[in-house]
């Protein structure tokens, strides 16, 4: 369930048309997710 929440966070960027892939967001912690790279903020994994 808590993979089904993050993903809605992670794709409303995408539905409102501001981009095309959810880690290309500024501010989505979709970036810690999915690529190597690192969002704005850490993220705690647990």
């Amino acid at each position: 369930m808590t993979e089904q929440k993050l993903n809605y966070i992670h794709d409303n960027p995408v539905e409102a048309g501001f981009v095309e892939n959810a880690w290309e967001y500024l501010y989505s912690s979709a970036k810690d997710y999915q690529t190597e790279n690192k969002g704005l903020i850490d993220i705690l994994f647990v």
